[in-house]
């Protein structure tokens, strides 16, 4: 029965955005109280899943959006976006930008969360198809498919970290296996699969990527406008990377951890941006402030929606969807590393959170994994692969997606899930390939 009452959930908020027409954000807080009230969940509980599902997604992102949309606006206006983007295109080519979008995705996703790495890349993909007068999903899905595998197979990523751990697997082992499996995940599933999208029509908010003013003046450098575009990206990794080199108490890895921190990375990258794309070019921080204010306005809306999302989630995981998945799972027989994938797809299905279907899975698992022979390295991949499955309306990547590109419910289904899916069910293969040769 719980399971019905998600899937009628899931078609009545379709129902509300696609054919009634409601704002996004009214449809997904009026389904998420129907599907409360039909869990059994009394009304306060309701409100308490609403304000925790709000705060606990809209808590660090709120800042990270903010100022990854100043970022991103102040490197359009000054000219560092247009300027990596002719760079890439001659270094590429225009056929091979996809794949430069690979390169980039990957490389800087390992450090980043996802939805870092998408709020810093983002901006770059529009400028690079706005020059080249590319489709935009030919040239996003294969970044976002390599963030999204980064983020769901790959240690220093917490949610497959903490399994891991769970697992006792080795961490090491687990990034080299996780390494092998993604290449074809990524490959398949972003610049393969990305060629199946140049038709679909996409409406960006024009707020957040504004082309650079007619009246600048000459573009900044390659390496000024590298070095401030992806200095978040360095300021992450270290903090991320710092506790591999610097003992554990140490003064310096508290500052380096302070540094890296997301929120605090993104407003010293907006900072510095301010000055080279903006003081240093004779711009003003006056001159400035419209811009900033225009970004600001721009992912207000997508910020809400992201929020109302989250409210979905909190509904389904408080009202211990998770754990009625886990007692209808206990009894199947299958290869433990199939059935690591298959229940963290189902909890990924019904709850939308990839991290709560990774952990939740993890400690169903563990004692299965304990009694058999089966890798535990490969186990977290098994358990983070099913963890990306089929991103829905349930899901915040879904909306952050959707907003962003500006697509239609049913376009975001046809790229972004179909995506995600693709990125899962490749990842078994994968795990199954490798247990099959190392086993």
């Amino acid at each position: 029965m719980p399971l019905v009452i998600v899937f009628g959930g899931i078609i009545l908020l379709l129902l509300l955005v696609t054919v009634v027409k409601l704002n996004s954000i009214i449809s997904l807080l009026i389904t998420s109280m129907a599907v409360g009230f039909a869990m059994g969940m009394d009304g306060t509980s309701i409100m308490k899943s609403v304000e925790d599902g709000v705060s606990s997604t809209m808590g660090q992102l709120a800042l990270i959006l903010a100022f990854g949309a100043i970022l991103g606006r102040l490197l359009a206006d000054g000219g560092a976006a247009q300027k990596i983007t002719d760079v890439l295109t001659r270094v590429f080519g225009v056929r091979n930008l996809p794949w430069a979008m690979v390169l980039t995705g990957f490389l800087v996703g390992i450090p980043l969360f996802y939805n870092v790495g998408f709020i810093v890349l983002v901006p770059f993909v529009f400028m690079v198809c706005r020059s080249n007068k590319l489709p935009l999903l030919y040239v996003a899905i294969p970044l976002l498919a390599a963030l999204s595998v980064t983020h769901g197979y790959l240690p220093p990523h917490p949610g497959a970290t903490a399994i891991a751990i769970i697992f006792q697997a080795d961490i090491g082992l687990t990034m080299i296996y996780g390494m092998i499996v993604a290449v074809p995940a990524i490959i398949i599933s972003g610049p393969l699969f990305g060629r199946f999208l140049k038709s679909i029509p996409t409406n960006p908010p024009e707020e957040l990527f504004a082309p650079q003013s007619k009246v600048q003046t000459a573009s900044p450098g390659f390496s000024v406008s590298i070095f401030t575009g992806l200095f978040p990206v360095f300021l992450i990794a270290l903090g991320s990377f710092g506790s591999l080199f610097l003992p554990e108490n140490s003064r310096i890895l508290g500052v380096v951890q302070f540094l890296g921190d997301p929120v605090f990375a993104l407003l010293l990258a907006a900072l510095l941006a301010m000055y080279t794309m903006g003081i240093r070019r004779g711009k003003s921080l006056r001159q400035q402030a419209e811009s900033i204010e225009d970004a600001l306005r721009g992912v207000t809306t997508i910020l809400f929606i992201i929020g109302a999302s989250g409210v979905f989630k909190q509904v389904l995981v408080d009202s211990g969807l998770a754990l009625y998945i886990t007692e209808i799972t206990a009894d199947l027989t299958l290869s433990p590393l199939v059935l690591a994938w298959a229940i963290a797809a189902i909890i990924r299905l019904a709850v939308g959170s990839a991290t709560v279907a990774g952990l939740t899975t993890a400690g169903i698992m563990l004692p299965i994994l304990e009694s058999s022979n089966s890798s535990p390295e490969l186990a977290v991949l098994a358990t983070g692969a099913g963890s990306l499955m089929f991103s829905h309306v349930n899901d915040t990547g879904f909306w952050m997606f959707k907003e962003y590109f500006g697509l239609s419910m049913r376009d975001t289904f046809l790229s972004w899930s179909i995506m995600e899916t693709l990125v899962s069910v490749i990842g078994l293969f994968g795990v199954l390939f490798l247990n099959w040769l190392v086993g």
